[in-house]
């Protein structure tokens, strides 16, 4: 009785390990890479913009830091902000002194739906940048072609490199840069893209603002799970 009191047990405790092992197997890894910025291969996947395309005069460019000793390289976004417009714009635009980097579209969607929150490993200069998602249009009238954007604001401080974690609650849903006053909830397993801006007005108290250069180095972007998965 004893014997198979004993086999019994060992095999009650390998069908518990096996179980727990498959659990372990099933469960989304707690990181997920989603670009890297260490190749010019990697900064092929996005594409700059900035309010010379509607007769401003900021400038910015992308491109890979120089390194030495075999070390990677990262992605520098720079340019200068400038709330001026070209003397023969034919733009009437209401706002300038903006620049932007956004990834060009994935093929069909990425699922964030087991992450909540976005990591960015960056290294600054002291100025407030805005972070934006792009999501299947469900929000806006059916109509519109443009993508449902979700924006939080991302202070880099200077010099020092720094991994800023901006939960995904915290982004809110905006339209053309103004919060969707309304309650919405984003889908994140239909993700389209991401950007990351820079404006010569507004951001987080502290920060740096004003017209002039800008540069942010980037080393990759994350979504991470800090809370248990369920």
């Amino acid at each position: 009785m004893s014997r198979f009191r004993s086999i019994w047990q060992a095999s009650l405790n390998a069908t518990k390990k096996a179980l727990t092992w498959n659990l372990e197997d099933l469960m989304p890894p707690a990181e997920r890479l989603i670009f890297s910025f260490n190749s010019k291969e990697e900064l092929k996947k996005w594409h700059l913009y900035s309010d010379s395309e509607y007769g401003g005069l900021s400038s910015a460019s992308l491109e890979i830091s120089e390194v030495d000793n075999g070390l990677k390289g990262t992605g520098v976004f720079s340019g200068n902000l400038s709330v001026d417009l070209a003397e023969d714009s034919k733009w009437n635009i209401r706002r300038g002194g903006f620049c932007g980097m956004r990834s060009k579209k994935f093929d069909g969607f990425i699922d964030l739906g087991s992450y909540d929150t976005i990591a960015l490993k960056l290294r600054g200069d002291g100025r407030s940048y805005i972070s934006t998602i792009y999501t299947e249009n469900w929000v806006n009238s059916p109509g519109q072609l443009e993508d449902n954007s979700w924006q939080a604001f991302v202070h880099v401080p200077k010099d020092n490199w720094y991994i800023a974690k901006i939960p995904l609650a915290r982004y809110l849903p905006t339209w053309r840069g103004n919060v969707i006053n309304a309650e919405m909830e984003m889908n994140q397993a239909r993700i389209l893209g991401i950007s990351l801006s820079v404006n010569a007005e507004g951001g987080v108290p502290g920060a740096r603002t004003g017209t002039g250069d800008f540069k942010v180095e980037l080393d990759w972007i994350k979504a991470i799970r800090t809370e248990e998965y369920t």
